[in-house]
């Protein structure tokens, strides 16, 4: 009995603690929902020019505040992907969510990183895209289950969007 009442009183605050972290990531949600418009899906029917890679999508998170991550539409949450290049821009297809098309017009670079938000990795192991979404820059990152299909995932990307190497 006496260790009863600090035992409850400890599970107490750990639920008030959780519940709190659950509120602040949903209202921090909702708030991104607000700001950013939902991203474009990919059409039924897409041409793929290269790919699927099969990877992981990291998360995406604001260009200039790469501790930022964009909670908003299942942006910030970790999961396996396959990655396509098609005409219209880049194909993330992620598991347990949906599917997301980064426009080719909305891609302004590509390059690698050792780490983005909660994924690090060897020097140079993730592929970073950055990205208009709506009025906001932000970086995508994907890791490819194949250290060997980076640089063909790189080299697709920036021939999609006209850049030399």
């Amino acid at each position: 009995m006496d260790r009863l009442i600090p035992t409850l009183l400890t599970v107490g605050v750990v639920i008030v603690l959780f519940a709190l972290m659950w509120w602040g990531w949903n209202r921090k949600r909702a708030q991104q929902a607000a700001r950013f418009p939902v991203p474009a899906r990919p059409a039924a029917g897409t041409a793929v020019l290269a790919g699927p890679v099969p990877g992981m999508y990291v998360a995406t998170t604001l260009a200039d505040q790469p501790l930022e991550r964009v909670q908003a539409h299942h942006l910030g949450v970790r999961t396996d992907a396959e990655l396509s290049i098609a005409a219209d821009g880049i194909i993330l297809d992620r598991a347990g969510t949906d599917d997301l098309l980064i426009p080719r017009a909305a891609i302004t670079g590509v390059r690698t990183a050792s780490g983005m938000i909660g994924k690090f990795v060897e020097r140079d192991g993730l592929v970073v895209i950055t990205w208009t979404l709506g009025e906001v820059a932000v970086d995508t990152g994907f890791r490819t289950r194949a250290a060997a299909d980076r640089t063909h995932v790189i080299e697709s990307i920036r021939q999609l969007i006209g850049e030399s190497s």
